[in-house]
């Protein structure tokens, strides 16, 4: 695990090379979750060294399993017997771990799971996870700040969600794979994660047709032998790969993005050409010049396919020293504009009203003690320290460990002078 609570970063040039993308952590936590389903031994490779996988690794743990890392290689050992008990003082820690309430549903019959914690940018409330389930046949008890779900068989059914939420059509899933029955899924997340759990699940014995569509279909395999471990390597990372086209177009320079997949981040290299960013891409990953001031422009987060909202924060900064004003919409979170305070103090001009952001683009930023509120966020201030004047000292930087294996080592690879303590 990595220990930091401070990034210290120094402005410079521009940023010259190639940075490799690791596994995504949007994907590996929901596929470390899927092995709750059957017993067996899993092997996931390119799983990034972060925190929130060793957070998801001790809450097998607690189910049963024995987990194990061999450099980019975790085994998963799954018992024929799971607890399906989510314990508060590993669940607070990180809000992905309620995702294992499907796979504990449909293995087990039951979950108790505590509500979960995370990042600190406003409430995700779980009420889609709940009506879906409950529409499988699944009755919920909240007590004593625990989620105890019950049911006496998982029945397919027909699941129209309110909004495209990942983590509702994730949790959906992992129950519907062992349901007796058709589930649908209509208005489901399009992300490339869950195409990721969809291979996997189906990998292990499951019958989901429509992966990357609005529509899911899943035929349940209700025998208790019917699914099986199996062997699966993670798509790379697309919200760190964006890290890094932000960094250089903030800072300036030509790099190479190895393993990032154009393909998942479409809508955002749109943009950044619009910037004035050049990109191009191939299958070894993304290259991208930056040799001029960026321009400003206006972009909003939407759901998949759309702008992602945890590329938010890095357009911000980007939009922060380019020229002119840019106007930044926040769609799917509350509170998520918490780091413009911090970007303030380097120097920014930027104003908030309610869900918009305005950007008026300055010449140069200023290093100065800022504070990381979330991972996204945090990362933001690094890359807003590679171009600032003077040095950037980022703290509570324990958060962006979570989602980043080595951002300092990476950015230090393509000239930039970051440094942990």
């Amino acid at each position: 695990m990595q220990s930091f609570t401070h990034i210290t970063v120094e402005g410079g040039g521009p940023l010259e090379g190639t940075v490799p993308v690791g596994g995504a952590k949007n994907s590996v936590l929901k596929l470390m979750a899927a092995t709750l389903l059957a017993e067996g031994r899993y092997v996931l490779s390119n799983v990034p060294r972060i925190t929130d996988v060793d957070l998801m690794s001790e809450l097998l743990r607690a189910t049963g399993c024995t987990v194990a890392r061999d450099g980019l290689l975790l085994t998963i050992d799954v018992p024929s017997e799971i607890e399906p008990v989510a314990p508060y003082e590993i669940v607070e820690q990180f809000r992905a771990s309620i995702v294992v309430m499907g796979p504990m549903l449909a293995r087990c019959g039951e979950a108790r799971v505590a509500l979960p914690g995370g990042d600190d940018f406003g409430p995700r409330p779980i009420d889609m996870h709940v009506r879906g389930l409950q529409e499988l046949g699944v009755e919920f008890e909240t007590a004593h700040g625990y989620i105890h779900a019950r049911t006496g068989n998982l029945q397919g059914a027909r699941v129209l969600l309110e909004f495209p939420s990942v983590g509702a059509t994730e949790n959906l899933l992992m129950a519907a794979v062992r349901a007796k029955g058709i589930t649908v899924i209509d208005n489901a997340a399009r992300e490339p994660e869950i195409a990721d759990l969809c291979e996997l699940l189906n990998k292990m014995g499951a019958r989901i047709v429509g992966a990357g569509s609005s529509t899911l279909t899943i035929d349940g395999v209700d025998s208790t032998d019917a699914l099986h471990a199996a062997t699966h390597t993670v798509i790379p990372d697309r919200i760190e790969a964006a890290t890094y086209l932000c960094a250089v177009g903030i800072s300036g320079g030509e790099i190479t993005v190895a393993g990032a997949r154009h393909e998942h981040m479409t809508m955002l290299c749109q943009k950044l050409g619009e910037m004035g960013m050049r990109i191009s891409h191939d299958r070894e990953g993304i290259w991208a010049l930056a040799n001029r001031r960026m321009m400003s422009t206006d972009c909003q987060s939407l759901p998949y396919p759309g702008i992602a909202t945890d590329f938010k924060p890095f357009l911000v900064t980007m939009l922060a020293s380019s020229d002119g004003v840019g106007i930044v919409t926040e769609n799917l979170f509350s509170g998520r504009f918490r780091y413009v305070d911090e970007l303030r103090r380097m120097g920014a001009d930027i104003r908030t009203d309610s869900h918009h952001a305005i950007i008026r683009g300055v010449g140069k930023l200023s290093g100065a003690p800022v504070r990381a509120h979330d991972i996204r966020a945090g990362a933001a201030l690094v890359i807003a320290g590679l171009a600032a004047e003077g040095e950037t000292v980022v703290s509570d930087a324990e958060h962006i460990a979570r989602g980043y294996d080595d951002i300092a080592g990476k950015l230090n690879g393509i000239g930039g002078k970051v440094s942990y303590r």
